[in-house]
């Protein structure tokens, strides 16, 4: 199978890197911006592409059957038309985060990057193409949004998001502090699903090892899931530290969202919706189908870390 992954840098390297040294021999080639010379070593293949110019991103594309998109926005969306447009089989986007199904409509989404739009144009095109299948792996919220270096000087993910820095979600690993939402509308225990970003690039590799041709349009897959009570419970204990925790209820976490919006204090804002697309179970999910794909094939072996085997990797 050949493979185009979108994007060279942060998950887009982790992904094609780790596709180069599965058991499973793949041509895995890489989509960048500018040349990428660090892929020579290790045999990966790099195309040079702008992404707003249609003849050459097709071109790139020719051959390709499976394409990994770890880019957003509009350049996201000249890539989907120029895999249609080609002989592209198979379409990851770049929607690595909650289930769809718990995804607010988009002109109600505040986290919204041009995803909705990347899904319709997916949606369309393969009514249109029936031989086109799409897929999206919901894996929850990466653990590595709480390492101690952050996401983003860590890997080179989350800035765009928002989450790219220590403590921009729930706690800040370093300082000791946390700042979160406990319970629901309901009064029920906030939960969230987490997969390490390593753990991300595993579950694609056995999704290819199992096949694409048999993919649904979800896969949902974790490492762990628990409440944000027990999320702060365990990196204290990690840390062997004493956090201070700022807790609201989910009434006061919409009476505070309003008064920071009228203040003009975005950055609080932008964070307080994070808390509030917690709190409303964008990261919430009860089945876990690529999990349950994965554990009944004995060909295909995988188990993803927990929580706190992730935490006691990054805090050794």
């Amino acid at each position: 199978m050949r493979i185009a992954v979108a994007g060279g840098f942060g998950l887009g390297y982790l992904i094609a890197t780790g596709l180069s040294r599965a058991e499973t021999a793949h041509n895995i080639v890489v989509l960048s911006r500018t040349p990428r010379r660090e892929f020579t070593a290790v045999g990966i293949q790099v195309h040079v592409v702008d992404y707003h110019n249609k003849d050459l991103l097709q071109f790139a594309l020719s051959g390709i059957d499976l394409v990994i998109s770890t880019i957003s926005g509009q350049e996201q969306l000249n890539l989907i038309n120029a895999a249609c447009h080609g002989r592209v089989s198979y379409f990851v986007p770049s929607e690595f985060e909650g289930p769809l199904n718990k995804r607010p409509p988009a002109r109600q989404d505040p986290l919204d990057r041009g995803s909705s739009a990347a899904l319709t144009l997916l949606r369309q095109w393969s009514d249109t193409k029936p031989r086109f299948k799409w897929t999206v792996f919901s894996c929850g919220i990466f653990m590595e949004r709480f390492h101690p270096y952050g996401l983003a000087a860590s890997l080179g993910i989350g800035n765009g998001e928002g989450v790219g820095a220590v403590g921009s979600y729930v706690a800040d690993i370093n300082a000791g502090i946390a700042d979160y939402v406990p319970k629901d509308a309901r009064g029920s225990s906030v939960k969230v699903c987490m997969t390490s970003v390593y753990d991300l690039v595993r579950f694609i590799i056995a999704a290819i090892d199992l096949g694409p041709s048999s993919w649904p349009t979800e896969f949902t897959m974790r490492g762990d899931k628990m409440s944000l009570d027990d999320l702060v419970s365990t990196i204290s204990v990690a840390r062997n530290m004493q956090f201070q925790s700022v807790t609201l209820s989910y009434e006061e976490l919409i009476a505070h969202i309003s008064y920071n919006t009228d203040m003009g204090q975005y950055a609080r804002v932008s964070y307080l919706h994070r808390i509030l697309e917690t709190a409303n179970g964008r990261y919430d999910f009860s089945r876990t189908t690529l999990n349950d794909a994965i554990s009944s094939n004995r060909h295909v072996r995988f188990n993803p870390m927990s929580f706190s085997q992730w935490l006691a990797t990054v805090l050794s």
